[in-house]
Order: C-alpha cells, then sequence, then structure tokens
C-alpha cells in the first residue's frame, strides 16, 4: 500500500523479481565475514536521476533484462540469508532473486524535483519504498558502498552490450570467510562497534532519537576558500570531515566528539569486483578541545593518526561467532570517505546521472556524514564541481548545523 505522503508524487507502485540466467546449482553458499557480520544492521542506499533524454525509449523491461546476466555474476546478491547450525549466518544461493520497484513519478519534472527540495535528501525520501528503492537499496552485509556502486555499474556495461571481463578474486580470504588486516596493538573493545539489543533475524535497529539526511554542496571554489584558512589544505575529505567535526563540537558543547570513526576505500581492491566489506575501518582520537582547533590541526590528525581497528572488529565479531548484533556508522560520529566511489560511472545512453547520492540506513544516534563526488560541471571531471556532503544527524542538531555552516562558511 501507498502511503498519503507517497501519493503526490510517487504512484501505480509494482512489484517483480529478477533470478540469475543460469541457475547457481544446489548447496552453493557465501560465507560472510566477521567484518561483513559488523556491517549486517546497515543499508546503502544509492538514487540516481536521469534527465529525459537518457531514459527516452527505455522501459521497464529493457531495465530488467540484464539484470537476470547481473545476478549470474552476483549469485550472492539473489540468494538468502541462512543460520548454520552454530548460529553464524552466510548467504544460500538458491536464486530467490532481487526485487525490482516500478513506480510512476511523472506528476512532477525532474526540475521541479530538484528545484523543490528544500535540502536534496529531504525530497527523494519520498522514492522509498519500505526496504527499497528507486534507484539501489543494498544490504551492507554483502559489501561496502564501493561495492554497491560497482554492481549497479555492472549492471548498466550489460545493458549497454559491454559485457565486463570475469571479476578478479577477492585477495586474502580463508576458506573459513575470515579476512587478514594489519595487527592493531590498541585496546580489547574496538572503538567503532556498538552492541545493541539482539535483533534475532528481523535485521532492523531503531535509533533512540529521531534521525534527519541533509545534503550540502561545497563547490571547487568553496572548498579552495576553506583550505585557504586552514593552511591550503589540498585533500577535500581531510577538509571536509575536520571542518564537520569542529562544527558539530561546536553544537554538542560538553559532550563534543572526541574520538570519530573513519572510513577509507582500500587501495588494494582497487579495480576487484565483487561482493566485500574492504573499506579501511579506523578511528581518531583528539587529545584537545575540538570545538577551538584549527581546521588544519583536525584535518592533519585525520591524515596522519589514524588507528586501523579492522584486525580488532574481526576478532571481536568472531568471538561471538556473528550471533551478537552491533553497529559501527554512528557509534561514534562517522566519517566515511566515498571519493572514490564511482557513482557517476552509471550510465545509460552514454549519459552520466544529473545527481546521484549514496546514503546508509542504521545508524546510530553520533551520527554518520558521508563526503560524495559532486554532479559533474561543463568542464567535466570525474568529482565535477566539488563535493557533497551527506550527514545523517539527530533531527535536533540538524537546524544548528545549517546556521552553523551557513554563519561561518557560507555553506548553505
Amino acid at each position: 500500500m501507498v502511503s498519503t505522503h507517497l501519493e503526490p508524487h510517487v504512484s501505480d507502485i509494482k512489484l517483480s523479481s529478477v533470478v540469475p540466467s543460469i541457475p547457481t546449482g544446489d548447496n552453493k553458499i557465501h560465507e560472510l565475514t566477521n567484518i561483513d557480520l559488523a556491517m549486517k544492521l546497515h543499508y546503502i542506499k544509492g538514487l540516481y536521476f536521469f534527465n529525459q533524454n537518457s531514459v527516452q525509449g527505455i522501459g521497464i523491461s529493457d531495465m530488467k533484462k540484464p539484470m537476470f546476466q547481473l545476478l549470474d555474476r552476483y549469485a550472492a546478491a539473489s540468494g538468502r540469508i541462512r543460520r548454520s547450525e552454530n548460529g553464524r549466518p552466510f548467504v544460500n544461493c538458491n536464486d530467490s532473486g532481487v526485487r525490482i520497484v516500478e513506480a510512476d513519478c511523472s506528476k512532477i519534472t525532474l526540475e521541479e524535483w530538484m528545484k523543490g527540495m528544500k535540502d536534496r535528501w529531504e525530497i527523494n525520501e519520498q522514492l522509498f519504498y519500505p526496504h527499497a528503492l528507486v534507484g539501489l537499496s543494498w544490504a551492507h552485509v554483502l559489501g561496502d558502498p564501493f561495492a554497491a556502486s560497482t554492481f549497479i555499474n555492472t549492471w548498466a556495461h550489460i545493458m549497454a552490450g559491454q559485457m565486463p571481463p570475469q571479476p578478479l578474486k577477492l585477495p586474502n580470504c580463508t576458506n573459513t570467510g575470515e579476512c587478514q588486516f594489519p595487527p592493531n596493538s590498541n585496546s580489547e573493545k574496538p572503538f567503532p562497534l556498538k552492541r545493541v539489543d539482539p535483533v534475532d533475524d528481523y535485521w532492523l535497529v531503531s535509533s533512540s532519537c529521531q534521525m534527519e539526511t541533509l545534503s550540502f554542496h561545497f563547490t571547487a571554489r568553496k572548498l579552495d576558500q576553506i583550505a585557504s584558512k586552514a593552511s591550503g589544505l589540498t585533500q577535500y575529505f581531510h577538509l571536509l570531515a575536520a571542518l564537520m567535526w569542529k562544527s558539530l563540537a561546536k553544537i554538542r558543547g560538553e559532550s563534543e566528539p572526541r574520538v570519530v570513526t573513519i572510513c577509507n576505500s582500500d587501495p588494494r581492491n582497487k579495480g576487484i569486483e565483487g561482493l566485500s566489506n574492504g573499506q579501511v575501518i579506523g578511528t581518531v582520537e583528539a587529545d584537545f578541545k575540538v570545538a577551538e582547533a584549527d581546521l588544519s590541526e583536525l584535518a592533519k590528525l585525520i591524515e596522519e593518526k589514524m588507528v586501523d581497528e579492522r584486525s580488532l572488529i574481526d576478532e571481536w565479531v568472531g568471538r561471538e561467532n556473528g550471533k551478537s548484533d552491533f553497529i559501527l556508522y554512528g557509534s561514534n560520529l562517522t566519517f566515511v570517505n566515498l571519493e572514490g566511489a564511482e557513482i557517476y560511472g552509471l550510465r545509460i545512453k552514454g549519459q552520466k546521472p544529473v545527481f546521484a547520492s549514496y546514503g546508509v540506513g542504521g545508524a546510530g544516534d553520533e551520527g554518520v556524514v558521508l563526503v560524495l563526488p559532486a554532479p559533474a560541471n561543463s568542464k567535466g571531471g570525474d568529482c565535477g564541481d566539488g563535493r557533497v556532503v551527506t550527514a545523517i544527524l539527530p533531527k535536533d542538531q540538524n537546524f544548528q548545523l545549517k546556521k552553523e555552516l551557513r554563519n561561518d562558511w557560507g555553506v548553505f
């Protein structure tokens, strides 16, 4: 049933399923690593806007046809979660299929969508069907945002008749599904994880406060202006993470976050296609008052002092054998670097999206900030004109954050 909130713009919702074109076979399973299971209560939501010329003449059957071949390469995506005798979850690659949601949004134009958004993500919420999305709704247990964007980009390549070569194998994974990470001598409990009450087989967790998603566009010119006030920093992610950390520290006052989680792409996984939570996950701790720190000081801390926590997460979750439940995003204030995610690599009829964005579900109360490529400008370029910062935060902090960014940095 469509809620009344959706009726003005989204209607005529139809559901169908797609399965692999070639049967996967009996008893094939996809083992989940401990890092996968640490992320099981999070979901990735990718949204893409295309103009009319890009999709003219393309029907739903044209979009579904390449998905059959896509799922041949990603059998686990069309499988189902099961538990072994000892209770550890795994994916049974049983060809149950993926859900396709088709909807009519013709009552409003793309220009009206974009113009009418007070915040880019706010109106995008109307495109969500329960646990599904016009775009891509992806269970994080299958892979990180880089894996998700590669998945949907591969679909577009197949639709264009450009079948990519078979994917490379993922490195350093044993038969038990556990991956080897650099050693870490940090404390026994990994800072990035927070244990939550058991969710059993209902893999959703509710926040103790109402969360809201906002997006801010930092143009390249604006970033250069901010960098000029921060010792000429040129690494946009470090700059933006520092800026948001400082801003939120000022808002939160005495409860300012001194420890934050940083998620980066792992350069060892570059060019690898597959299902993997391969991000580098680490923590950064400040031993000074963050609200009063210089941006350059915070950015340098993020760049040089991050402690890789993956081995500790792997060990901690492994002790529980996948039976306990955790959250990572938002257990601390979390910054996710998606600058290298090819979210504008999705092309239909050779055209890039006019706007694309990724968010995450299941975030904890400390909040999550994602740094994404901006839409391509007239001069082209992989990251377009600057960056888009998507912040998933407690609702009562968002008004203050808007005010802080507007007054201190001229960002609207």
